[in-house]
């Protein structure tokens, strides 16, 4: 049960930040937006590994670097 929900939060905050950037709500070069990312891509990657999916998991282990290199930028700025 609870690697369903972490699939369904990585999902959710994905979709969530897309929306938000998308309407210009939040900025793409927001700390907000790259740890929706991050958070998203990793609970993705948790929920695809669980269930032997292994697509998602590599798309999603590199959506989560970039994230991360996203949110390393944007903290020595």
């Amino acid at each position: 049960m609870i690697i369903e929900i972490i699939g369904w939060y990585g999902t959710l905050a994905i979709v969530t930040g897309y929306i938000l950037v998308s309407f210009n709500i939040i900025d793409a070069k927001s700390f907000f937006y790259q740890i929706l990312n991050l958070t998203g891509a990793l609970g993705i990657v948790g929920i695809s590994l669980y269930k032997r999916t292994y697509q998602p998991a590599v798309l999603n282990v590199v959506w989560s670097l970039v994230a991360l290199i996203a949110l390393v930028s944007i903290a020595v700025r």
